[in-house]
């Protein structure tokens, strides 16, 4: 199993940016891909973006698409997300979250990430 720790939250104004940051521990971060999710206020937890355990692959949400962009560093071992043009729908607690299997198939679907962390809150103000 690995333990997740986001960090990089915070409050900014709409337009802004903010990077988030995954940092893994407890058993070896490559080969896994990663991902990440958020749950905004009163809805449910929704994908945001993955990346592959080759770094190679990504995918994303549609309504962040050109905004956020995901990376790896597998050497600290730490996940980022990088985002931008931030706007007030963007509010919500941010996960980070891991598969438990090595290698397989990128995928989007909450049900195949077994491991998380405690999430980062991301606030955006119009």
């Amino acid at each position: 199993q690995v333990q997740l720790v986001e960090s990089g939250g915070g409050s900014v104004q709409a337009g802004g940016s903010l990077r988030l940051s995954c940092v893994g521990s407890g058993r070896a971060f490559v080969n896994y891909n990663m991902a990440w999710f958020r749950r905004a206020p009163g809805k449910e937890r929704e994908f945001v973006a993955a990346i592959d355990y080759s770094g190679t692959n990504t995918a994303y949400e549609d309504s962040i698409k050109g905004r956020f962009t995901i990376s790896r560093e597998d050497r600290l071992p730490t996940v980022y997300l990088q985002m931008t043009a931030l706007k007030s729908e963007d509010t919500a607690v941010y996960y980070c979250a891991a598969p438990d299997y090595a290698y397989g198939p990128l995928t989007t679907a909450t049900v195949a990430y077994i491991n998380w962390g405690q999430g980062t809150q991301v606030t955006v103000s119009s």
